[in-house]
């Protein structure tokens, strides 16, 4: 299902972008107001064109389409994986072994957090 709106999805927007780079743009109405007639700059538009009518046909499935795959994701869960807690047996196993003594190694103990010196007077 997924694969198959994905699929859709990339034609759809392929073809929007085919679509809107053909379309004549209206820079050039726009052009006309600093020196021409610019009453239609902003007045009544024309007919529909069957460009426009693709153009609004294709933003509505590519909508449609965009809405469809974010669903279709959340459904699979979330994207960061289950961590595995460790119990209090097995987080003692990994405390850093420190060696005890200024000679020969005698044995170890687990390192003890680092305290901070109180200030002299």
């Amino acid at each position: 299902m997924f694969t198959l709106i994905l699929i859709v999805h990339i034609i759809v927007c392929l073809f929007l972008v085919f679509i809107v780079l053909i379309q004549s743009g209206k820079g050039a109405e726009l052009g006309a107001a600093f020196g021409g007639s610019g009453q239609t700059l902003f007045g009544a538009r024309g007919a529909a064109t069957v460009l426009g009518k693709l153009t609004t046909g294709a933003a509505i499935v590519f909508m449609l389409t965009s809405l469809s795959l974010a669903v279709v994701a959340s459904k699979g869960g979330s994207v960061i994986k289950t961590v595995p807690v460790k119990t209090d047996a097995s987080a003692q196993k990994n405390i850093p072994q420190i060696p005890v003594g200024n000679g020969p190694v005698q044995g170890t103990q687990p390192a003890a957090p680092a305290v901070p010196a109180a200030p002299a007077k």
